[in-house]
């Protein structure tokens, strides 16, 4: 897929990045740039990294080393690159005691949006929310995990934000919704000043919906690949450990 000339510019930087936790590194990451309007893709094994890189990315745990700068503002050091992101991690992010419709109205008022501006927002979700999410008079709390999900993603799209993460987007969600997700996706990506960052298990929907997918294992980089036909196979023979043992016939 070829990139968009807009993506010159890098949106995220990092630099020396590290996160050591009781002796041992869990991530270490010397550079790494995305460029502006680029949708990322980071997979990996648990344990690999990725929830810590996107946690180091908003703030919500400190560096051992390193930085990360989103738009230029470093990222541990100032605030000022909330107004333009917007993230779903996990149901942690929701409002258990507030209904669907609440959440999506805290949300839009935090990101200057009034009433009539994010329910007119919804009205373009109706087929994602499938009738699960709005009117049902239900809290967050009771919402299964697949429609915390769908609040999670919608809420983190109010606003216009210009960096989008989330985190392990496909879980807990029907193949229906999958697939109307990567619809939403790639209609968000086609806009060249959107930088959407998501990490997956899913190796399919990850190569499908993203224009470049970066491997860490055991919090390093490993693969830092642009998205092709042939990115799948590589994936998988890496993942299931097919690309070692060509190496080692290769060698022999």
């Amino acid at each position: 897929m070829a990139l968009n000339k807009q993506e010159s510019r890098s949106m995220i930087t990092v630099t020396n990045l590290s996160k050591v936790y009781n002796g041992t590194t869990v991530l270490d990451v010397p550079h790494l740039e995305i460029p502006k309007g680029q949708s990322f893709g980071l997979v990996g094994n648990n344990g690999a990294g990725k929830t810590t890189f996107f946690s180091l990315l908003l703030d919500l745990i400190q560096p051992t080393t390193g930085s990360i700068f989103n738009n230029e503002i470093t990222v541990s050091q100032s605030e000022a690159w909330k107004p333009f992101t917007a993230s779903f991690i996990d149901e942690t992010f929701l409002i258990g005691y507030l209904t669907p419709e609440e959440y999506f109205n805290f949300i839009g008022e935090l990101r200057g949006q009034n009433k009539a501006d994010v329910a007119s927002f919804l009205k373009g979700f109706e087929d994602f929310f499938n009738g699960e999410i709005l009117g049902r008079r239900k809290y967050l709390r009771d919402l299964s995990k697949g429609n915390q999900k769908k609040v999670g993603i919608v809420a983190a799209l109010i606003g216009n934000p210009e960096v989008i993460i989330l985190d392990e987007p496909f879980a807990n969600l029907d193949p229906t919704t999958q697939i109307r997700l990567k619809n939403l996706i790639r209609e968000i990506t086609e806009n060249a000043e959107v930088t959407v960052l998501i990490s997956s298990h899913d190796l399919i929907h990850v190569t499908e919906v993203c224009q470049r997918i970066v491997v860490l294992d055991r919090g390093e980089v490993v693969k830092d690949i642009k998205t092709s036909e042939a990115t799948l196979r590589e994936l998988e023979q890496f993942f299931s450990g097919e690309e070692v043992e060509d190496e080692k016939e290769n060698i022999l």
